[in-house]
């Protein structure tokens, strides 16, 4: 046995795993830096991660019939795949590496054990791959719901960063109630650095699906990226034609199979004619551990006929005849006739057919947002736009001198705002309800939301009513009146309303810049005028 190539590739198995904790390290930095820091402008370009994968660059193409010029770094991405192989699964994506330390933990405590013979199919990404892309010549964007980044980064944003807020804020206030005033200021500066959001609606769901994707690698190794991941399967197809290629000495096989029983994507390493390029993310762990040092990737540069995923052309067509099928459900909603009053949009979204071609659901703009105002949309957009960005005032407003959430959309759906261009785009329309505005209903004097009016003249106005009280009494007092026409939408009166509930002045969509359609009043038809 010459241990020195088993060396070799142990080190490389190292190496690797130091790969992975570093691009973990720089995904999870390029997140905590999507913060407001005190400066108007992003120094960094935190959203560059998502530019090179190749599935969102590929769907947003075919789906809004456009290129977006940063996603062109994708290219590189594929030129690599196709030099040397699937490695960005294991070397680089940081779902593959935390899917793999959860599958690690799970050998360790035994939950998972490792099958000599696993004939579980692997295709079903591949056809997950074929309804994403055949919805999107359809222009339906499926494609964020499953992509690795998006659904990570959406899962820290709306799951992990409320979870840390909670865990240091609890931690603050023990500290406090220890007497450990030092240490409690210390964790109150770190929660003011981070600004770590606390609140999102849908976090049960989101957060749900995210543990569940980590549970299931107790099931089997690396689950998701054997089974379930699109940008795995797209890369997979870009892989078979690399220039390493799995080599097995005869004369050392022992025929073991510790190959293949620990091989992390079931790639069948052994034997050597069974062996997946396609599936293969190498990792170097069938050469690692090999004992007798008979496995081996060596550069091959002619080209080779090899084994990949049985895809039959019933399940092909089977495939894309579901996603014809699926895709026109999303677009079947009575939100295409009259937007909804709470959808309300970040500013700079793109109209709403373009912004949902566009959107990848990656949760970018809900991390950036200062206030917390952005959140996952569940029923405001209908089946088509669930996950995707909408202002709800309740939680929090639209800070009127920050673009933040234009600065980080990695695919263009929200286009980049300057804050003098950001203060001038209307979002929406706040209205008062007279039967709940302390001034109008019951003669109480209030005058916050007109206090609070960021808008310069102040789109909430005070004008003088009469009010007949509870008590019989005619009562004089100033009322808020809102002026539609410079009114921005930006709902931080509806926020700051004293109003507990339902707030007595609240924002709709109604009036928004981008839209032609939602409008105040409608146009009518010609046929239908007078």
């Amino acid at each position: 046995m010459k241990r020195e190539k088993s060396k070799k590739y142990f080190w490389l198995q190292h190496l690797r795993i130091f790969s992975q904790l570093v691009f973990f390290s720089l995904f999870f930095i390029l997140f905590l830096k999507t913060h407001y820091a005190g400066e108007d402008y992003l120094k960094t370009t935190v959203e560059r991660y998502f530019h090179f994968d190749p599935l969102l660059a590929l769907t947003t193409f075919i789906g809004s019939r456009l290129i977006f010029a940063a996603l062109l770094y994708s290219g590189i991405t594929l030129l690599l795949t196709l030099l040397f192989g699937r490695f960005v699964c294991g070397w680089v994506c940081p779902l593959g590496a935390l899917h793999q330390f959860f599958s690690f933990i799970f050998k360790k405590t035994r939950w998972l054990r490792p099958k000599r013979d696993d004939q579980m199919s692997l295709a079903p990404k591949y056809f997950i791959l074929i309804i994403i892309l055949v919805a999107s010549i359809l222009s339906v964007n499926l494609a964020g719901y499953l992509d690795p980044l998006s659904f990570l980064y959406r899962s820290f944003s709306v799951y992990i960063s409320p979870v840390l807020n909670q865990i240091l804020l609890q931690s603050g206030n023990l500290a406090y109630a220890l007497g450990l005033k030092t240490l409690g200021q210390n964790i109150g500066q770190a929660m003011g650095n981070l600004a770590l959001n606390g609140v999102f609606q849908n976090a049960f769901l989101i957060g749900l699906i995210f543990l569940i994707a980590l549970a299931l690698n107790a099931w089997k190794e690396r689950f998701w990226c054997r089974y379930l991941c699109p940008a795995g399967a797209l890369l997979g197809l870009f892989s078979r034609f690399n220039l390493f290629k799995l080599k097995i000495d005869p004369d050392k096989c022992i025929d073991c199979h510790l190959c293949s029983i620990q091989c992390e994507t079931n790639a069948q390493p052994y034997p050597a004619d069974k062996w997946r390029s396609s599936e293969c993310i190498y990792c170097d762990t069938c050469a690692a551990i090999c004992p007798t040092g008979a496995i081996s990737f060596p550069l091959r540069w002619q080209a080779e006929k090899i084994k990949g995923v049985d895809l039959s052309r019933r399940k092909v067509l089977l495939s894309s005849l579901t996603a014809l099928l699926i895709a026109p459900i999303f677009k079947i909603t009575w939100h295409r006739q009259r937007s909804y009053p709470a959808l309300i949009r970040p500013p700079g979204a793109l109209p709403e057919e373009e912004f949902l071609t566009k959107c990848v659901r990656c949760g970018e703009c809900l991390k950036a947002c200062p206030t917390n105002g952005l959140q996952p949309a569940l029923t405001e957009a209908g089946p088509e736009g669930i996950w995707t960005p909408v202002l709800v005032p309740k939680i929090g407003y639209c800070e009127y001198y920050c673009s933040l959430c234009t600065q980080v959309c990695p695919t263009g759906a929200i286009r980049e705002l300057t804050i003098e261009e950001k203060t001038k785009v209307k979002i929406g329309t706040a209205w008062v309800d007279r039967s709940r505005c302390l001034p109008y209903a019951l003669g109480k004097s209030c005058i916050v939301c007109e206090e609070h009016c960021p808008v310069s003249p102040k789109a909430i106005q005070l004008i003088k009513v009469e009010t007949l009280t509870p008590e019989g009494k005619v009562v004089s007092n100033l009322a808020p009146f809102v002026n539609v026409e410079t009114c921005v939408g930006c709902g931080i009166c509806e926020n700051k309303c004293v109003v507990v509930n339902e707030p007595a002045i609240r924002v709709t969509s109604i009036g928004e810049q981008r839209s032609e359609k939602n409008r105040l009043i409608l146009e009518i038809s010609g046929e239908n005028q007078p």
